[in-house]
């Protein structure tokens, strides 16, 4: 199963704006197997996921959770078709064994190994062994049932990954792609004349996604990572996702350009204001940011109960509110507690009156 979330604060890496083609679509199939647990995507998202079949559906599911570290990218590609390829030209076993291997990293980190043969013994050996190495939120136990028939029979797990990305291509994301990369080119460029290398990690971060970081969500990575890529994406809305491999860690960002940019995109600033409106259109959501207003700082259960709020409602809430920056979050007393950022609220509402202010043109005098 894919996990979350970022990143690890001191040193600097060599680090960079790209736009990676394989990591941005892989990216964008993963939120179509999410969209029960996330609100905030683009609504690109939303709309394929309405029109996919239901097959699709469930085969993009099992793809992108149940088999999810055989179809990451582990390097750059120059294209989405030529990505699949390479998944195509490895033996099956390769492929299977991607998997097995990240597995393996983390469930056991640097301990004894198991064997790929104590792994798939039988189902309920897989299954739970998975279970030490994710939490139960993290952890599927209907899509793990289903991947481990594949991953004991690697020709039809190969045949199945191939198969399915190379649909999903021509049918759903070649379009998408033409549509959106313009705008993710523009803002790749804007970052172009930043050194990003000249800062530390978690400054980094932070100019580059446009808001402060979670400490206690960042992962030690980094720390073997010689280049951090980070990646704009059209779809992610306000999240950032991370991966990693051969020495390089690929941010996943919601498109934008630096607050101190020279020149203005307006189809930037445009998609980072969508995204943070987006936060904001929802009665629940508006409820929590009054409700947390009034209160002070309050506990995830207390929103629940005063607010008359399923946990996996207000989870969703909680999460697109966090990720836009309206919300801080922190651990207390065991429990999620959270705190209104006001600061984020100004900057939005300015960056909106900024965005809706007429451009005056000046004609040029003449003598």
């Amino acid at each position: 199963l894919p996990t979350t979330d970022l990143i690890h604060p001191q040193a600097s890496t060599q680090a960079y704006v790209a736009l990676e083609p394989a990591h941005n679509i892989h990216h964008s199939l993963v939120l179509l197997s999410r969209i029960d647990e996330f609100s905030g995507f683009d609504d690109w998202v939303y709309r394929t996921a309405a029109i996919m079949t239901p097959e699709e559906l469930d085969a993009n599911r099992l793809v992108m959770i149940g088999l999810y570290y055989a179809t990451l990218p582990d390097a750059s590609y120059p294209s989405f078709p030529v990505f699949i390829e390479s998944l195509a030209s490895l033996s099956p076993l390769q492929l299977r064994n991607r998997v097995l291997d990240a597995y393996i990293a983390i469930v056991d980190g640097e301990g004894r190994a198991t064997s790929y043969d104590e792994i798939l013994a039988d189902v309920n050996a897989f299954l739970s062994y998975l279970r030490r190495g994710f939490s139960q939120e993290n952890f599927d136990p209907e899509v793990e049932r289903r991947a481990y028939t594949y991953l004991i029979d690697p020709p039809a797990m190969q045949q199945l990954i191939v198969g399915h990305l190379r649909s999903m291509w021509y049918k759903y994301l070649a379009v998408e792609w033409e549509r959106v990369r313009p705008m993710l080119q523009k803002a790749v460029r804007a970052f172009e004349s930043v050194d990003l290398s000249a800062m530390d990690r978690q400054s980094t971060v932070e100019y580059v996604v446009g808001r402060p970081i979670k400490k206690d969500y960042w992962c030690s990575v980094l720390d073997k990572s010689q280049q951090l890529v980070f990646v704009p994406s059209a779809h992610v809305g306000p999240y950032t996702k991370m991966f990693e491999g051969q020495g390089q860690t690929w941010v996943i960002f919601g498109a934008r350009q630096p607050d101190d940019a020279g020149e203005v995109v307006p189809e930037l600033s445009r998609a980072e204001l969508l995204v943070r409106l987006n936060a904001l259109a929802d009665d629940s959501r508006l409820n929590i940011l009054k409700l947390v207003a009034d209160q002070g700082e309050s506990r995830s259960q207390d929103i629940m109960q005063l607010l008359d709020m399923s946990q996996s409602g207000a989870s969703r809430h909680l999460q697109q509110l966090t990720a836009a920056g309206f919300l801080t979050e922190r651990r207390c007393n065991g429990a999620k507690c959270f705190a209104l950022n006001s600061d984020r609220i100004g900057a939005t509402l300015l960056a909106l009156g900024a965005y809706l202010t007429p451009v005056v043109v000046h004609a040029p005098t003449t003598s």
